[in-house]
């Protein structure tokens, strides 16, 4: 079996995820719990919330270096790192982070999120996603789009994040199908195959031409009357909403410049979701560039890599 060298977490709000990694980059073993996200942390009891899972690797391997991303380093995580200010590439990156060390003597390095303080109305943030970007690589200039409950669209120049913007397309999507008219739809069986003609349904007239287009507002309450026009059952609506948000999305992306038709695009994160995306993005003109499926790893281990931390 491969050395291991060092653990890396993703420890968000809900969830932690941690990988042991070999020198090589191999992932050798990984722990995944739904119930140890920050959120869940009582009294600050991070560095017990840490051995707790993966304390059995420390008492196999040793103090092994801990790198570690997500909300964790936020205000209401373990250490709060300070934003670094876009444009920012690895090198900026490695030089934001933080380190503390543990009881048993493993240091845990905190990345910092990073802010762009050109966005509007406010300085836009993310914590986390700037990893996978990283991860996704920074040697070509495109725009990299991370879907997700608040999706980032990231504009990579000269081998840095130039800049990026968030739209809360899932959030909506979330509060849509939970809260409103649309909830009282038919829910498909668990496990279900998308209804991909609802959701290019809706996804085809976010991205028309048609003035309603703009209108979202309005737009949403195509998915009643679709029903009483007989083009839309009542079990296709979740579809029919999904398509109309995310084309929406890409329709506003295209008006602040962030994407250019007949360019080549980046989607990097969840494969359910990557899936959508990428069956939007030829309506808008565009092709698709494929990312690795570990581009989080990837992109802690090149901030780790210019901190030699995993030497």
């Amino acid at each position: 079996m491969p050395k291991p060298v060092s653990i890396i977490l993703d420890w968000g709000t809900s969830s932690l995820r941690a990988a042991l990694v070999s020198e090589t980059g191999e992932t050798l073993d990984t722990r995944d719990t739904t119930s140890g996200g920050i959120q869940f942390v009582k009294d600050g009891a991070f560095e017990a919330a840490l051995m707790e899972t993966v304390g059995s690797w420390f008492a196999s391997h040793g103090p092994l270096p801990v790198i570690a991303s997500g909300m964790i380093t936020s205000r209401n995580g373990w250490i709060e790192v300070p934003y670094v200010d876009a444009p920012a590439g690895v090198a900026e990156l490695a030089a934001g982070t933080k380190q503390l060390t543990l009881e048993n003597g493993a240091t845990v390095t905190f990345l910092p999120g990073m802010r762009d303080p050109a966005a509007k109305p406010f300085p836009d943030v993310m914590r986390g996603e700037e990893t996978q970007i990283v991860g996704f690589g920074l040697d070509k200039d495109c725009t990299v789009v991370l879907p997700g409950t608040h999706s980032k669209w990231a504009r990579v120049e000269g081998g840095r994040i130039a800049g990026f913007q968030t739209y809360a397309t899932g959030e909506v999507f979330s509060l849509l199908t939970k809260h409103s008219f649309i909830a009282k739809a038919l829910e498909p069986a668990p496990g279900a195959e998308p209804v991909w003609s609802a959701f290019d349904l809706g996804a085809e007239f976010a991205a028309s031409d048609a003035r309603a287009a703009d209108a979202f507002l309005s737009a949403v309450f195509s998915a009643r009357t679709g029903v009483l026009a007989g083009v839309l059952k009542a079990e296709d609506i979740g579809d029919y909403v999904s398509g109309l948000v995310i084309g929406s999305e890409f329709r506003q992306a295209r008006a602040a410049g962030w994407l250019v038709p007949g360019e080549a695009i980046g989607i990097v994160g969840n494969n359910v979701l990557n899936s959508r995306y990428g069956r939007v993005a030829p309506l808008f003109n565009l092709t698709v560039i494929p990312s690795p499926a570990d581009a989080a790893k990837r992109g802690v281990q090149r901030i780790a890599g210019q901190l030699q931390l995993t030497k």
